[in-house]
């Protein structure tokens, strides 16, 4: 099978705070790490009470401390919260201190709402319509050829793979014309996924990062030891997305025997949508779902995400999907 990854935002539960969220993010990285898993990403979310990694590069060196083996890196950082040059100091010190072993994917949305923004300090001329332009600054960063004659110390000279992440079109577009690796993120906005990916493959142009396209899809799979029981782990996650779309978002809920009242036929269609490449269910569930999207698809990595309430059934979780991916093996890889 193709490789498998983890997109962890470091869930803050019900009951619980951000500091147990992120001893738990590591417990969950060590254990990924032991069933073999390639990388471990954190994503950048500001003024969510559910998410305890805004601070990302911090994160990294957190669970990149506690490991050995796994690449660790952002999926992603939000580049128009910051300046290029502190994005290369902050990857740069990471490189530096976790050598061959970090990854920086970036993403163009603001993670955030606009209130939220204007406390991050992003002006009128910092804006997602600077992120090509950014994107190239911060590579140059890394050559150590800023035309500003400013280094990024540590960062220059150092090999920090830069990926583009993307829910729509755009990232897809730019990652090809700079030959870069490609993420799209299916487990929250599936709708573009394949226009992406075609575009993506079609349009790429080789460079000194990658040679030839390279796309990786996350999705959210939710797997427990019997259908009926993946469905109710799944209904925290649905509780919370409905809040987020009310404009109330909360800390992840413990799971419940049923949605019905929790939300409105139009909010639970809208939740179907979002989630509509989610893989939920059992060891067989989980086998045929997340083999039907890699032949859909031909993603060259896999990277799955699940956002469970009880740590015990997360992990259980990640073992499950390990195991499925062990059962598929070379002969099933996504062409």
């Amino acid at each position: 099978m193709v490789p498998l990854s983890v997109l962890d935002l470091s869930p803050i539960v019900q009951g619980r705070d951000a500091g147990e969220a992120l001893r738990r993010t590591l417990d969950l990285a060590r254990h990924a790490e032991k069933l073999g898993y390639h990388r471990y990403w954190l994503a950048e979310h500001h003024n969510m009470p559910g998410i305890a990694s805004a601070a990302t590069a911090v994160v990294i060196a957190h669970v990149a401390a506690g490991t050995s083996t796994m690449r660790i890196g952002s999926g992603g950082v939000m580049l128009p919260n910051h300046a290029p040059l502190v994005i290369a100091e902050q990857f740069g010190t990471l490189e530096s201190l976790f050598p061959g072993r970090i990854d920086l994917g970036l993403g163009r949305a603001p993670g955030s709402d606009q209130v939220t923004a204007r406390a991050l300090r992003r002006g009128l001329n910092n804006s997602a319509d600077t992120f090509p332009q950014d994107v190239v600054e911060l590579q140059a960063y890394f050559r150590g050829a800023s035309a500003t004659l400013v280094q990024a110390i540590p960062g220059a000279g150092l090999n920090v793979p830069i990926w583009l992440l993307g829910s729509s079109l755009f990232s897809a577009q730019l990652a090809a014309v700079l030959g870069l690796p490609f993420a799209f993120a299916s487990h929250f906005a599936p709708d573009q996924l394949y226009e992406a990916l075609a575009i993506y493959r079609r349009e790429f142009r080789s460079s000194e990062a990658l040679p030839r396209p390279y796309a990786m899809a996350a999705i959210g799979v939710m797997a427990a030891d019997t259908d009926a029981e993946a469905r109710r782990l799944f209904t925290s996650l649905q509780q919370s997305f409905v809040q987020l779309r009310r404009g109330k978002p909360v800390p992840l809920p413990p799971p419940v025997d049923t949605m019905d009242g929790l939300w409105t036929p139009m909010e639970k269609a809208m939740v179907d949508h979002a989630f509509g490449e989610a893989v939920v269910g059992s060891p067989a569930t989980v086998k045929r779902g997340i083999a039907a999207f890699l032949e859909s698809t031909g993603v060259d990595e896999l990277m799955v995400t699940a956002a469970i309430y009880e740590h015990a059934a997360r992990l259980r979780s990640f073992d499950i999907v390990a195991g499925v991916r062990d059962e598929l093996g070379p002969l099933n890889s996504a062409k």
